[in-house]
């Protein structure tokens, strides 16, 4: 293994002064500060760890990112991890990841249980139908967000535009899309085109905190080095960890309980979540409501404002679906005891694999960073997701301002048509109002969230419209 590690990167000192219950004092106010979807959550990891603390450099932030954007799951819980492996091995892993879902599990499992007892009553549902408006132009936003850094030729536009087209128009799968685009930019980058080239996250601007500066240094940990042994021993640990449940699951209550789908399902998710939150929510609602039938498209938008408006990252909204998928199909348990178990399933078969790649991939960073096709596969993904993110927010958009939503039949084609009579004006006045508020005055997420909030509760709770 030691080719890994020329003589310029010799393996560096252990010992960076910084002290563990130090450093999850840091994690846990991280973790609390965790709004805002993934860019808000890296923001303020690099404030709090670059700027203010200065644990580690501005490069090295970088390039764990990079790293983090190539996995699937959630970029910003698993650079926590990572960052926590880099500080104190596996406990810091383990810590810095754990803690920065914990708030979030705790908020949504209580949002949870208040929406099945008390969803149905007037101010609640008031609340939500807020909130859906809210969680609508959130999304659009990032649509044009997302694209403005995705889409800069010709290439990416195409490619996103196929991806739209593939999944609204033909059902293409999730899973083919991401892989497509994927294999569709490693050909282009091992060929030498420059369509798909890794896009920075630096925004071309000088670095803060040089890595010789940081308590790190510029050397590389000794527990950082590449070790087959310990890659393959961390690796059946972690499998074993996120399958034995699964498969325990499914050998006491079978593949066709619920808890068997949840286990499965989101244990499939969990090696196809390319693309960041909003991407995968797209495969993650379509398959909740069409084809399990745990929840509705209006709920989905209602777990989505959950997840907007507490810490942690934005897929905790899988621990909502998770959690009314077993509250309905309680397998002859009591509806919010399998609701419980079904959310905390849910959250177990998400997460732990993202322990398992860092912890396994980690050591290889800098093999997978200078790789010129693995990155020219990231950028054609993230190009994918602009198309797949648009595809969300117009289903979304559909089931939100239409009583009434139909498969229907264009041609060859078969798709959502809506029925235009049942056209809510409440509902599209506000949408229009959220979404000038997020497009064109560039309102915060609190100005957002709060506003629609209150719209829908003046609207439907006390006018009653």
């Amino acid at each position: 293994m030691d080719d890994f590690f020329p003589e310029s990167q010799a393996p560096g000192p252990s010992d960076h002064g910084i002290a563990f219950a130090e450093a999850a004092r840091v994690w846990a106010r991280i973790a609390l500060l965790s709004f805002g979807g993934p860019a808000g959550q890296i923001a303020v990891m690099h404030r709090i760890l670059v700027e203010e603390k200065k644990w580690i450099g501005e490069a090295r932030f970088l390039h764990a990112l990079n790293f983090c954007m190539l996995l699937p799951g959630p970029e910003a819980q698993q650079l926590a991890t990572y960052v926590g492996w880099l500080l104190h091995r596996t406990k810091g892993a383990l810590v810095a990841g754990g803690l920065f879902i914990l708030p979030g599990l705790a908020a949504i499992m209580a949002l949870s249980w208040l929406y099945v007892l008390w969803g149905d009553a007037g101010p609640v549902a008031a609340l939500f139908f807020g909130l859906k408006a809210a969680v609508l132009a959130i999304v659009f936003q990032a649509v044009f967000r997302i694209g403005a850094r995705a889409l800069g030729n010709r290439a990416r536009l195409a490619v996103a535009a196929a991806a739209f087209v593939g999944l609204f128009l033909f059902q293409v799968p999730f899973p083919l899309i991401v892989l497509g685009a994927a294999i569709l930019g490693y050909v282009a980058g091992r060929r030498g085109s420059r369509a798909f080239a890794a896009l920075g996250h630096g925004g071309g601007k000088a670095p803060v905190l040089t890595d010789a500066e940081s308590a790190l240094g510029e050397g590389v940990p000794d527990h950082a080095r590449p070790n087959l042994r310990r890659a393959l021993v961390t690796g059946g640990a972690f499998l074993l960890l996120w399958l034995a449940p699964v498969a325990a699951i499914l050998l006491a209550a079978g593949p066709d309980s619920a808890f068997g789908q949840i286990g499965t399902f989101f244990s499939q998710m969990a090696v196809v979540t390319f693309g960041g939150a909003y991407a995968v929510l797209a495969y993650v609602a379509q398959a909740a409501v069409e084809d399990y039938g745990w929840l509705t498209a209006t709920e989905m938008l209602d777990g989505l404002g959950l997840a907007e408006t507490t810490p942690g990252p934005l897929i905790m909204v899988t621990q909502f679906v998770g959690f009314l998928g077993a509250y309905r199909h309680p397998d002859g348990l009591p509806p919010l005891l399998a609701g419980t178990l079904g959310g905390l399933l849910t959250t177990w078969v998400t997460f732990t694999p993202c322990f398992l790649w860092i912890l396994v991939g980690a050591p290889f960073i800098e093999k997978l960073r200078s790789h010129a096709a693995l990155a020219a596969a990231l950028a054609a993904i993230t190009a994918a997701v602009v198309g797949v993110i648009l595809n969300l927010a117009m289903w979304f958009a559909l089931h939100f301002l239409f009583a009434r939503v139909e498969r229907g039949a264009i041609g060859p084609l078969r798709i959502d048509l809506p029925d235009w009579t049942s056209l809510d004006p409440t509902a599209a006045a506000l949408s229009a109002a959220a979404l000038l508020l997020a497009l064109r005055f560039k309102a915060g997420l609190p100005v957002l969230l709060g506003g629609c909030a209150a719209a829908g509760l003046v609207l439907r709770g006390l006018i009653g419209i």
